[in-house]
């Protein structure tokens, strides 16, 4: 059956489907849907099994479940392991959404004329992820499955994948494949297909500072007791210099510098400063003056304050010098940069700058390696083929900011490389209010990858 009339007659049922997924909360963070995101893989798994695959299981691990399933064709025939995620963001601020974020609902925007699907999880990952099931069940009905294809999918990514190296390593014969394949990356537009060959790496921390033995009075303490808002604000203030530079005590030490040769290729991808400062609302970029936005976004570390809180933050006033401040801090590291190493760099130079009046708690979260995917393999070369096919001009490779954490794992446990073979686009505002993913993008998504699975064969 031809790819295209195929996706022309399920189109609601796909997009129903996927509905039907978006409406769980499977929010990982929250102990409180605990039990929302094992429905969640209970319902991944009964669609895998629709779509055709085998030997489908809801496999428990000591947090969240990962759920398995395959399809196999021939033992000569190439093995591809489908990752995904089916966890999702907390949907806070829920105030901030235009609709509510576990009822999916489709809007035009004027960068998705055909309709993007509004929901938590649309594009990150769940939309994503859905894309690789419906593309199996197109592939079985028409019956032209060329590669043996072996699916995980977990419940913990948007938490750190605490227990997936585990899992990769109890279960190595069970997932042994030649490549990895997933999609929770995006594309440079819709009209400019691109891959992406590279990762930052992530370090997470949690610092707290203690003042006084109790919340005191702003009007008899102020002045000369200590206020840990105030000291964490100056702290936090001082980790970068005027020229954005982090000052953390060797952080740069190891940072990968791109030649010139490969920032002019990385240059060639289009960007407008101007687009990328209107799309979120900005007047002006920051980022060490020495590179461009793209490159600060990509091949550069940075390091972000992700929450701040303490004292009063109420209705009205209370003029109290707080116990307590405490602040959510995250690194993105680039290649060569060790997170384990990197947080401990931090925690000595964190403590080291905090005064005698105060005492320091800092709590490492989790981290990720960063990762680079090579070009010139035959996944790649079949990924790109692929996209050239449906999109009709040749993917440009690209290096993305964010943090897949498994894909340093899947090289470093289970020996595979990994194709990112995502859909998304930038502003499809992952992690924000009003997530979406265009319906164009899902479609393109389904559409592509069974060709991915033809050329890869053929290699």
């Amino acid at each position: 059956m031809d790819m295209k009339a195929y996706l022309s007659e399920n189109r609601q049922r796909m997009l129903d489907e996927l509905f039907d997924l978006l409406r769980i909360p499977s929010v990982s963070a929250d102990p409180a849907y605990a039990g929302d995101v094992q429905k969640c893989a209970e319902a991944v798994a009964n669609l895998l099994t629709e779509a055709g695959a085998i030997n489908v299981e809801v496999m428990a691990t000591p947090g969240h479940p990962i759920v398995f399933g395959e399809y196999k064709v021939d033992e000569s025939a190439p093995t591809v392991l489908v990752y995904g995620h089916y966890d999702v963001q907390p949907a806070d601020p829920i105030e901030l959404w235009d609709n509510p974020a576990f009822e999916p609902i489709i809007k035009t925007t004027p960068i998705h004329p055909e309709g993007a699907i509004f929901a938590r999880g649309a594009c990150d990952d769940k939309g994503q992820m859905f894309m690789h099931v419906k593309a199996l069940e197109a592939m079985v009905a028409s019956g032209d499955v060329p590669c043996n294809i072996k699916f995980i999918i977990e419940g913990e990514e948007e938490v750190g994948s605490d227990n997936l190296d585990d899992f990769l390593e109890e279960h190595k014969e069970k997932l042994a494949a030649d490549v990895v394949l997933v999609s929770d990356t995006g594309i440079i537009a819709n009209d400019t297909p691109s891959i992406c060959v590279g990762l930052r790496g992530l370090a997470y921390v949690e610092v707290q500072i203690t003042g006084p033995n109790r919340d005191l009075h702003s009007g008899l303490y102020g002045g000369a007791a200590p206020n840990p808002i105030n000291i964490l604000c100056e702290m936090i203030a001082s980790l970068k210099d005027e020229d954005q530079r982090i000052t953390v005590d060797g952080f740069y030490d190891d940072v990968l510098e791109l030649s010139t040769d490969e920032r002019e290729a990385m240059a060639r991808a289009p960007f407008s400063e101007e687009a990328y400062k209107k799309s979120i609302g900005i007047g002006g970029t920051e980022g060490e003056p020495q590179y461009s936005s793209p490159e600060c976004m990509s091949i550069r570390p940075t390091l972000d304050l992700n929450g701040i809180w303490g004292g009063y933050t109420g209705e009205g006033a209370k003029t109290v010098i707080p116990s307590i401040a405490t602040a959510k801090i995250s690194m993105r590291l680039v290649p060569h940069q060790d997170f384990e190493k990197i947080t401990e760099q931090f925690m000595s130079h964190f403590e080291k700058i905090a005064p005698p009046s105060v005492s320091v708690k800092i709590t490492p979260m989790h981290g990720a390696a960063p990762a680079v995917t090579p070009t010139d393999s035959p996944a790649y070369k079949a990924a790109s083929k692929a996209m050239q096919d449906t999109y009709g001009k040749e993917p440009i490779p690209v290096r993305s900011g964010g943090s897949i954490p498994i894909v340093a794992s899947f090289e470093r446990i289970l020996g595979l490389k990994t194709v990112l073979f995502g859909f998304g686009l930038d502003s499809d505002a992952i992690h924000s209010p009003n997530e979406h993913y265009g319906v164009f993008n899902y479609f393109k998504g389904i559409e592509t990858i069974p060709l991915f699975y033809k050329y890869y064969a053929e290699a």
